[in-house]
This record gives C-alpha cells, sequence and structure tokens, in this order.
C-alpha cells in the first residue's frame, strides 16, 4: 500500500511527522516489523521495568504500550467507517482522558501486551481486505478531512513515533 497523495490529510505538522516514510516502504510490512519490534521489546524487559517512567507525570512502559493499543483501535474504526463511505464525522478523542480511564497501569504488561498483538492482528486482516475504491475513501475524523489510506499510515506513524520515545527516553535510563 503506497503513502497517502498530500491531499489525502491536513496540512499539519504532526501528519507531517506520523506520514514521513519513504516511498518504497510497504504498510503491511512496516506495521509487521513494528510489531516484531514491540513484542521482542516488551517480552524482554526486565522484571519490574514494565512500570517505569522516564519523568513524574509521565506514563510507564505498559501504560505507553496500552495507549498504543486504544489508538490503534480507534483509527482502526475511523478506516473501517471511512473506507465504508461513513458520511458522518467521527470524533476526536483526548489520550490523557483515555488513559486515565483505561487502568492499564494495574494491568499486568503481558495481558497489555496481548491486547496489542489482537489488536494488530484485526488491523492487518481488516486493512488487507480493501479494495483500491475502499483506501481512496475520504471523509471527515477529528475536524479534518483524511482518506483511510493516511488514517491506515497514521496507525504505522503513531507506532514509529512511540518506538522512537521508548528508544530515547526509557531505554535509555533502564539499560
Amino acid at each position: 500500500m503506497h503513502l497517502p497523495a498530500s491531499y489525502e490529510y491536513p496540512n499539519a505538522p504532526y501528519f507531517a511527522e506520523y506520514l514521513s516514510f519513504e516511498k518504497e516502504e510497504n504498510l503491511f510490512e512496516v506495521l509487521k516489523n513494528q510489531s516484531k519490534e514491540i513484542i521482542d521489546l516488551y517480552d524482554n524487559l526486565p522484571k519490574g521495568q514494565a512500570e517505569f517512567a522516564y519523568a513524574a507525570g509521565k506514563w510507564s512502559l505498559k501504560g505507553l504500550l496500552g495507549h498504543m493499543v486504544d489508538t490503534e483501535r480507534i483509527f482502526s474504526y475511523r478506516v473501517l467507517a471511512l473506507s465504508r463511505g461513513e458520511k458522518t464525522a467521527l470524533p476526536g478523542f483526548d489520550e490523557n482522558e483515555y488513559q486515565a480511564a483505561s487502568e492499564y497501569e494495574t494491568q499486568e504488561a503481558l495481558d497489555i501486551l496481548a491486547q496489542y498483538k489482537a489488536t494488530r492482528v484485526a488491523t492487518l486482516v481488516l486493512l488487507n481486505s480493501f479494495s483500491s475504491k475502499q483506501w481512496n475513501q475520504m471523509g471527515q475524523a477529528n475536524g479534518k478531512s483524511i482518506s483511510a489510506r493516511a488514517l491506515a499510515w497514521m496507525i504505522a506513524g503513531h507506532e514509529k513515533h512511540h518506538l522512537r520515545i521508548i528508544k530515547e527516553r526509557y531505554l535509555s535510563q533502564i539499560s
């Protein structure tokens, strides 16, 4: 699946960051590789390190994983809705409110990782089912005009962003 054209997403800084992939990259391969990296990372965390937060007020590693799960679920729903021609504008969400209500901090990291794995498999199966017409569908999400294709790439971009944060701000302090 090729990258979205510039008219398929808003001209906003975080869209540019999340959609910064090489032209030759394939969405499905990116998502599969990211999944392997996340699973390896969390499977190999030393005991107790999933509770680590790099600064006061920041999410722990398991809270961050939960955030990635929630976000992928929401983005996948948006992709599904747009691919089906949804005319209703889809709402945004406040990740901090979702995080506070999630109770991820009280859950075991391996249980959150199981949610991550199941969510990624469901996302890949969904995305693999789309026709060209469905990928090209445009709609409104979070007050912006966007294509199903761009939202699908946003899943990968969001995870790419957080993988960088994990490496730079978390792992650098616990290694």
